[in-house]
């Protein structure tokens, strides 16, 4: 077809579960957009929606096979019913690699998340030969889709909207939070690979030979207390580390776990953030600490899997999460001004590599290998 009648090519995204909040889900979303500026038709299409997204998203029940010309993305993250559907298709098929945690972190609290990590890890090996393009979200994740047996494989980070850091954190908490102590975060969800236990001995030791002046805040998603089939965990994480902190003389008020929050609750919890802390043993991309050098907070993190990547160089990287060496670099990012300075310079020098125009530009040359240039 010619003229008038010529219908743009479409590039639909599938997701297992689009969720209000979710770094994949307004990934996905924000790419959506960003499609559709480039001309073409495109949708997210997930087996689950939040409530508050119904038109924004859509149910994949109701998307229709296109052209063979037409491209289908999955984001994949966890075992779904969209593995099979998508090796059924007859069109152009990519991939979004976010990493999945290896198991063996879940062992010893949660036996039925361990299996399901475990299933999405060998099913994503499963899908190579069915897939035109897979694009892991950091150089990590591009690796693992390398040694999955994954023929062309590329890096597209995580689309974040820059913008929306700049709005107003909300004015209680910030004000909350702003007390006089120095403020240690991390954001990210409380899971064993995550690492809060060791970010508890890095306060324990700042308490005891540094000051006792310090509030440590850990953001995120608390761990779910029953099964799939509603049978409650025996071992559960999040007790275990509170009797941890408690058995080392904290308070509530010194180790906050503040569980699932708003956007404005996040932004007034990296406004008043002397320094971003991260121990985690396992990160497929690390959205927080882009987060973070993007309200200009300086990072200490322990080097390894995505967390590398994704800081390329920039913050303070540690070998390992010795509680001595994370409480003294973090002590000196919080008190000597110079010092703070240089990181904060490299690491908004590193940010640039995530800013919207770069990410649309790594986008625009993965379509254009898929013939579907923009």
């Amino acid at each position: 077809m010619t003229g008038a009648d010529q219908r743009p090519r479409r590039i639909d995204q599938w997701v297992p579960a689009l969720h209000a909040g979710d770094a994949i889900g307004d990934s996905a979303r924000l790419l959506r957009d960003a499609l559709r500026a480039r001309g073409f038709q495109s949708d997210v299409y997930a087996l689950h929606l939040d409530e508050g997204l119904e038109g924004d998203g859509r149910h994949f029940a109701d998307w229709t096979p296109g052209g063979p010309d037409d491209v289908v993305l999955l984001h994949y993250a966890i075992v779904s019913p969209l593995t099979a559907a998508l090796k059924e298709q007859r069109c152009k098929r990519g991939l979004i690699h976010h990493n999945i945690t290896p198991p063996e972190f879940f062992a010893d609290y949660d036996r039925e998340m361990a299996h399901i990590l475990k299933l999405g890890r060998e099913e994503l090996a499963s899908l190579a030969p069915h897939v035109d393009l897979a694009l892991g979200d950091s150089e990590f994740n591009r690796r693992e889709l390398e040694q999955a047996g994954f023929a062309r494989t590329g890096v597209l980070p995580i689309l974040l909207d820059f913008a929306r850091y700049d709005e107003a954190p909300n004015p209680v908490l910030l004000r909350q939070l702003r007390d006089g102590r120095v403020n240690l975060l991390f954001v990210g969800r409380v899971a064993p690979n995550k690492r809060p236990d060791a970010l508890i001995r890095v306060a324990a030791y700042w308490k005891r030979f540094i000051s006792p002046n310090l509030r440590l805040v850990l953001v995120g998603k608390l761990p779910r207390r029953e099964t799939g089939r509603g049978e409650p965990l025996r071992a559960h994480y999040f007790d275990t580390l509170q009797r941890f902190f408690h058995e080392l003389g904290f308070a509530s008020d010194e180790i906050v776990f503040t569980g699932h929050v708003d956007h404005a609750e996040l932004l007034a919890c990296y406004r008043a953030a002397d320094v971003f802390v991260c121990a985690s043993e396992h990160e497929g991309f690390g959205v927080p600490l882009v987060e973070a050098m993007r309200m200009d907070v300086p990072i200490v993190a322990v080097r390894g899997t995505a967390v590398s990547d994704t800081l390329g160089g920039a913050g303070v990287e540690l070998e390992d999460a010795d509680p001595a060496a994370m409480a003294e670099a973090a002590h000196l990012l919080a008190t000597d001004a110079a010092v703070r300075a240089r990181v904060l310079a490299g690491q908004r020098r590193r940010l640039q590599a995530f800013a919207p125009e770069s990410v649309l530009r790594a986008l625009d040359a993965h379509l254009r290998s898929l013939g579907a240039a923009p």
